[in-house]
């Protein structure tokens, strides 16, 4: 699945977002395929649900995800 991103980070937060169109403010993720997803996704945060946020990527074809950055 081809990706594009957008991150932006803050003191306070973080905010990704992914998705499988190509937006001219977004760069170019990669080709990904499910585990390299996975391993992607567990890099942001470990106890994520990634089989959830790969089912909604793929469903709706883009996903923000918003972390928070603890102190």
């Amino acid at each position: 699945m081809k990706i594009w991103i957008s991150d932006t980070q803050t003191p306070s937060h973080r905010l990704i977002r992914l998705n499988c169109e190509e937006h001219s403010d977004y760069h170019y993720l990669g080709d990904l395929n499910e585990s390299e997803l996975s391993s992607y996704f567990l890099d942001l945060k470990d106890d994520m649900n990634v089989d959830k946020n790969i089912k909604l990527l793929t469903y709706y074809g883009y996903l923000h995800i918003f972390l928070i950055t603890k102190k």
